[in-house]
C-alpha cells in the first residue's frame, strides 16, 4: 500500500535524540517492528521513526487505520494525547503539547460559536428550522464542555503532569524566548525556571547567553534574580518608610510576602501596598484598644 509522510506531522512532535533513535533501531533489528503504524487513509500519523528504520533495513511492519479521525485537528489532538502519556517526554515538551491542545480546543469552541443560529429577529433565523437551531446549541454546549477543562493553568498542568507554575514559565518561554534559548531548554542546558527568567532579557542578550553554554545561562539567570530581589527590597523599603513617617509602630522593612511565580513585579508591589494598608489599619485599631483599656484602668 502507499504511505504518505507529511512533514507537518513528522515535525509536530520533537524528534528523538540520536541516542534514542539508535536504541530504537537496535530494538527493531533484534525483535522486528512490534507496534503497528497508525494511518489516516494513506497518511502516516504515528510511527515515523519505525517506518524509516523498517524502510532502511527492509523489515516488515503492520498498519492500522484510526477510525475516529475526521480532520487534521483530530490527528493533532490524538498525537498530543499519545505523547503526553509517554514517560520519555520531557517536562518542557509536555507543557508545549498541553498548550497546543488548549489552543486547538479553544479555536474549535470559537468556530462552533460562530456557527450558532443567528440572533432572534434575524431574517435568516426566521427561515432556519428549529432543529438546526437546536443542533447549533447542542454543538456549542459540547464545544464549551470540552474546552473548559483546558482553559485554566491548573487543568493544563494536570494534563501535562507538571505544576501550574511550570506551565506559566513555558508559556512565557514560548512568547518571548529566542530560538537559541528554546533550544538550550530542550537540550537540558538550562532549567525551565531559569529559562523563563532569561527570556525577560532582550533577544540579543538571550542569544549571547545561550552561545556561552550552561555556565553563561545560569549566570544570566542568577544576575536577573538578584537584580529583581534588590528592586523588590527597595520598593518594599520605600513603602514602609512612608508608613513609618505617619505611624512608627509599623515594623521596619520586613519581607511581608513572597512574590508568586506568575505574578509580575507591579502586581507584587501592589499586593504589598495592600498588605501595608491592612497592617496600618490594624495598628490604629490596636492603639485605640490600648487607649480604651488604659482609660478603664
Amino acid at each position: 500500500m502507499n504511505i504518505s509522510v507529511l512533514d507537518e506531522l513528522r515535525a509536530y512532535i520533537d524528534p528523538l535524540t540520536p541516542e534514542e533513535h539508535e536504541a530504537l533501531e537496535r530494538s527493531i533489528l533484534a525483535e522486528g517492528c512490534r507496534d503497528a503504524l497508525v494511518l489516516w487513509g494513506e497518511i502516516l500519523v504515528d510511527g515515523h521513526n519505525r517506518y524509516g528504520i523498517c524502510q532502511k533495513h527492509g523489515i516488515p511492519f503492520q498498519t492500522i487505520q484510526h477510525p475516529a479521525f475526521k480532520s487534521m485537528e483530530d490527528v493533532h489532538l490524538w498525537m498530543i494525547d499519545q505523547h503526553l502519556g509517554r514517560r520519555s517526554v520531557s517536562d518542557f515538551q509536555r507543557g508545549v503539547l498541553a498548550l497546543r491542545k488548549k489552543d486547538i480546543l479553544s479555536a474549535r469552541g470559537q468556530q462552533v460559536g460562530a456557527r450558532k443560529a443567528p440572533a432572534e429577529g434575524d431574517a435568516a433565523q426566521a427561515e432556519a428550522p428549529a432543529a438546526d437551531a437546536a443542533t447549533a446549541q447542542a454543538d456549542q454546549a459540547a464545544a464549551t464542555k470540552s474546552t473548559e477543562p483546558m482553559t485554566s493553568r491548573e487543568a493544563l498542568a494536570k494534563a501535562a503532569r507538571i505544576s501550574a507554575t511550570t506551565i506559566s514559565q513555558i508559556e512565557k518561554i514560548q512568547k518571548t524566548a529566542a530560538p537559541e534559548l528554546v533550544a538550550a531548554v530542550k537540550a537540558g542546558d538550562i532549567s525551565i525556571n531559569a529559562a523563563a527568567i532569561v527570556a525577560s532579557l532582550p533577544v540579543e542578550e538571550q542569544v549571547a547567553a545561550a552561545a556561552g553554554g550552561k555556565k553563561e545561562l545560569r549566570q544570566a539567570a542568577k544576575q536577573i534574580r538578584e537584580a529583581k530581589a534588590q528592586a523588590r527590597a527597595a520598593a518594599v523599603g520605600a513603602m514602609l518608610d512612608d508608613g513609618e513617617a505617619t505611624d512608627d509602630a509599623v515594623p521596619s522593612k520586613p519581607f511581608l510576602a513572597n512574590q508568586q511565580p506568575d505574578e509580575t513585579d507591579e502586581q507584587f508591589i501592589g499586593r504589598l501596598q495592600r498588605i501595608l494598608q491592612d497592617l496600618q489599619a490594624e495598628n490604629v485599631r490596636l492603639k485605640a484598644r490600648v487607649a480604651e483599656l488604659t482609660a478603664a484602668a
